[in-house]
């Protein structure tokens, strides 16, 4: 079977679900993970034949993302801030807009370390707590993105954690000198749990944020794959986790510390009011790529 007749048939069999320019995309990266082509090679290569030995797994594949499944998911696979992770249905999909916390989380991590250089080998790591880890994207590039960073994720989910733990990074970290991060199980609404790790000169979070309320917006793909857990909190108590963010910061934030937390776009002032009733002073909000409320970044 030629590539350009897979790719129309894929497509085809996509767009009912999916805009055009997204079932294209979709495909397109199917077949990158799973024979090898990039997303010009049926332009180039207009008689490229797709052995036939690949066929049954690009058509069973095929048929998963026909229910809605998401490419994520079915090749196992999601790029984040350059790099590649392990997902699967135990843990969200990166999205886009948290690689914005995350740039931001660098530079203020790099300040920092540039700032505590001139103590030499007596220099403190710079050292941050990535809360709700789920697939430790987050967690992982600042380890690779600060090196000597000194991260710890924490998940209430055992198969979170298994997919955190099981990204390979292994030729990064060491080209770069840099630390694996260490991941831990915890329950954050548990307001007296013990953290033996010092204080943290950043504190970051993408926790659930969707209200339940808000589930006929959501798009099949996420609603029937992702885990409601990482996604979804209760009408009534939509922000449960960022009371249990700023408290768990109060309790874990250096004195000149930081803290990052991405949240729900329709809630941002009364996420501000939740950080300073925990005596944080500095409380702005930051804007996603759609210019949409998506961050608050407190300090004491």
């Amino acid at each position: 079977m030629l590539l350009t007749e897979f790719l129309k048939e894929g497509i085809s069999s996509l767009e009912g679900l999916y805009p055009s320019d997204e079932a294209r995309s979709i495909i397109l990266m199917l077949c990158q993970a799973r024979i090898g082509t990039k997303s010009y090679t049926h332009i180039v290569e207009p008689d490229y034949v797709i052995n036939d030995s690949s066929l049954p797994d690009l058509k069973a594949d095929l048929a998963r993302l026909m229910k809605n499944e998401p490419i994520q998911y079915v090749i196992g696979k999601a790029e984040f801030c350059g790099y590649t992770f392990n997902v699967n249905n135990s843990v969200l999909i990166p999205r886009p807009e948290t690689e914005i916390l995350c740039k931001e989380a660098v530079k203020i991590g790099s300040r920092i370390q540039r700032m505590r250089a001139a103590y030499g080998k007596t220099a403190e790591s710079v050292r941050i707590l990535d809360i709700c880890t789920g697939s430790g994207n987050i967690a992982w590039t600042m380890a690779l993105s600060i090196p000597g960073a000194k991260v710890i994720g924490v998940d209430i989910s055992e198969k979170a954690l298994a997919v955190a733990e099981s990204q390979n990074f292994n030729d990064l970290l060491k080209e770069k000198d840099a630390s694996a991060p260490q991941f831990m199980q915890a329950d954050i609404l548990e307001e007296d749990l013990k953290l033996d790790y010092g204080s943290f000169d950043l504190i970051l979070s993408n926790p659930p944020y969707i209200l339940n309320a808000e589930k006929p917006l959501i798009r099949p793909n996420v609603l029937e794959y992702e885990p409601a857990i990482a996604l979804f909190v209760p009408d009534d108590d939509p922000l449960v986790f960022y009371k249990a963010i700023a408290k768990w910061s109060s309790r874990f934030l250096s004195s000149e510390g930081r803290g990052l937390a991405e949240i729900n776009e329709t809630l941002a002032p009364e996420c501000q009011e939740i950080f300073k009733s925990q005596g944080f002073s500095s409380i702005d909000v930051m804007k996603d790529i759609y210019d949409k409320n998506r961050f608050v970044l407190y300090m004491k």
